[in-house]
């Protein structure tokens, strides 16, 4: 008689979180029968196990569990959802790249053959420098500088006359033939900030009344070089040591102005960027060797010369219908030249 009143009482607390509803008490005497289920958690404070409220056999129906109590089948046949663990590791984000400045210089021959290849220089631009910024999405900030293979006449006073300083004003023969300014840099160059489009539309068109004798290098290392850096010079802060530099040459002449020679030209930029000749990408849009269009460009040999000394160089064809194929492959250059980028010491 003891064994089976303690059988009795046994039951009765395990249903004692059930309310009189014979439904409920059908289904959970038919789950713990049957092996596929457990009951509800109460809230009896003598229980210390809550126990799971759905069966793990394959083939069975679940269960849910409504506001009063009652059990009925899970209308989408799924049943509640498990944490199965933790969602697999994605990895670490991406490193950011190395460069967070970038500094463009635009080396423009103005002679008078280069009518064409000034307006598609102004017409691929748009493109190439939004794939930069795409690209680069962790740079702060980009420095957008022009200035002609001659001592450019047509400039801004005081930097008239001056080889290498940044066009800001254009006049002559198929120039914009205006002020380009001003830029929100407030000096002579533009940044991300200015109506790029604009702004360099105005100062690529230097038109085609320049010396014939072009100095593309030579003015591209004046406009790189400390003396027109100087605080109230010409250039004031366009170069930044801690900026990937982008040197773009375009010419569709052979380089005879300069003085000296490739490896002179060479070693004075790396000089320039403190050494490191990886933060230096050179794009050269000129006569290449064996050109399709070899009436219409000459080959710069001694341009070539200098573009290939650079770890990141890349040549492409002056006559070509549009640049953009061109600057859209340079993309890539630019993107590992940045990544592999050495902050100076």
């Amino acid at each position: 008689m003891l064994r089976a009143a303690a059988l009795v009482t046994l039951a009765s607390l395990a249903l004692s979180g059930c309310s009189d509803d014979g439904g409920r008490r059908d289904s959970a005497t038919a789950a713990i029968i049957s092996g596929v289920g457990s009951l509800p958690a109460t809230t009896d404070e003598a229980t210390s196990t809550t126990a799971p409220t759905t069966g793990e056999a394959t083939g069975t129906t679940a269960l849910t569990t409504g506001d009063d109590g009652s059990s009925a089948p899970d209308p989408s046949g799924a049943g509640p959802k498990f944490d199965i663990g933790k969602t697999p590791d994605a990895g670490p984000p991406p490193e950011p790249k190395a460069c967070l400045k970038v500094d463009l210089l635009f080396v423009v021959d103005n002679s008078s053959s280069m009518k064409d290849e000034q307006d598609n220089l102004v017409a691929s631009f748009p493109g190439f420098v939004q794939e930069i910024q795409q690209q680069l999405v962790d740079a702060e900030s980009l420095h957008i500088g022009v200035v002609s293979t001659d001592k450019y006449e047509g400039n801004e006073n005081p930097c008239d006359g001056v080889l290498g300083g940044l066009i800001t004003q254009t006049d002559g023969s198929n120039s914009s033939n205006a002020y380009c300014g001003p830029y929100v840099s407030g000096k002579r160059y533009m940044t991300e900030q200015d109506d790029l489009g604009t702004r360099f539309s105005c100062a690529a068109q230097v038109g085609t009344s320049g010396d014939s004798n072009e100095k593309p290098l030579q003015a591209a290392l004046r406009a790189l070089g400390s003396e027109l850096g100087q605080p109230g010079a010409c250039n004031e802060g366009f170069v930044r040591q801690d900026a990937l530099l982008v040197l773009v040459v375009i010419t569709d002449e052979e380089e005879d102005g300069s003085s000296g020679d490739p490896p002179d030209w060479f070693n004075e930029l790396v000089a320039l960027k403190g050494g490191i000749e990886t933060n230096i990408v050179t794009l050269a849009l000129i006569g290449p060797e064996n050109p399709e269009c070899a009436s219409a460009a000459e080959v710069a040999h001694r341009i070539i010369d200098f573009a290939e000394m650079f770890t990141y160089g890349s040549i492409g064809q002056i006559c070509a219908d549009s640049f953009q194929p061109f600057f859209h492959d340079a993309i890539a250059v630019i993107d590992q030249a940045c990544e592999n980028f050495v902050p100076p010491g």
